[in-house]
């Protein structure tokens, strides 16, 4: 799998067959731009929810585009939609299986992508739903959404798969987990890494799983620490009570 990271898209690439898809292409001459400069194929968008920074640049990508692409997603806000899918459909970029996971919370219609190469090595683009340290804001669902998709479906993925967001927000992120976890030491040198690859204008994503279940507070709703600050005792009220304190936290790097 070869994952190209820009402030605007990924594209996902077979690197046996050269055939390409793009995640959230808000900005299509971007996207033309990568497609060219790697000569690969391009034949699929893969959009995880409607919101214009994730779904915006689709009508104009097709309309620049000269042949048709096929523009999958979950829900009917979605601009260009012509593959709609849901919970457990495939799909193929070249020799890449694709994977769709149902994940509403912060919209009804989220998809992530779950990728597996032949080779072993996997991916989940997660849109919106999961952040490095974070996850979505609960516009249109519930905590009982978001534990279904953080912790009953997304981190029962190998360990191993990397995880890429829809938004580099992790320096904010793990300011709210040292505030909930500080003597989380997984989360201490997580925020030190991050202000260095920051501080020369580097990405933070990816991440992994197995990271995501040892810093992310939203992943982590099981743990006894995580559910004392948040003053519960059973992981979806833990989950609710941290997702209501992180939309007024003020980070402090």
């Amino acid at each position: 799998v070869s994952d190209i990271f820009s402030p605007h898209f990924f594209q996902i690439v077979c690197d046996v067959t050269k055939e390409a898809a793009i995640v959230d292409p808000v900005d299509p001459e971007c996207v033309l731009a990568a497609v060219s400069q790697e000569n690969v194929n391009l034949t699929k968008i893969l959009t995880t929810h409607h919101h214009w920074d994730h779904a915006g640049g689709n009508e104009k990508l097709l309309k620049m585009c000269q042949k048709s692409l096929q523009v999958y997603g979950g829900d009917d806000r979605i601009g260009g939609l012509n593959c709609k899918v849901k919970q457990d459909d495939t799909l193929k970029i070249g020799d890449l299986k694709v994977t769709c996971l149902f994940t509403p919370c912060h919209t009804t219609g989220h998809i992530c992508y779950y990728v597996e190469a032949p080779n072993g090595e996997r991916c989940v683009f997660t849109g919106d739903t999961l952040f490095q340290g974070g996850c979505g804001r609960f516009f249109e669902g519930t905590a009982e959404q978001m534990y279904t998709a953080l912790i009953e479906k997304l981190s029962a993925l190998p360990d191993d798969t990397k995880v890429f967001c829809g938004h580099e927000y992790t320096l904010q992120n793990m300011s709210y987990a040292r505030h909930v976890e500080p003597n989380n030491g997984d989360i201490l040198k997580r925020i030190e890494w991050a202000k260095l690859r920051r501080a020369t204008k580097s990405a933070t994503v990816p991440s992994t799983i197995a990271d995501e279940k040892s810093w992310n507070p939203f992943m982590r709703v099981h743990e006894a620490s995580v559910q004392k600050h948040a003053q519960q005792s059973e992981p979806i009220p833990t989950m609710a009570s941290l997702r209501k304190e992180k939309d007024n936290f003020k980070a402090h790097l």
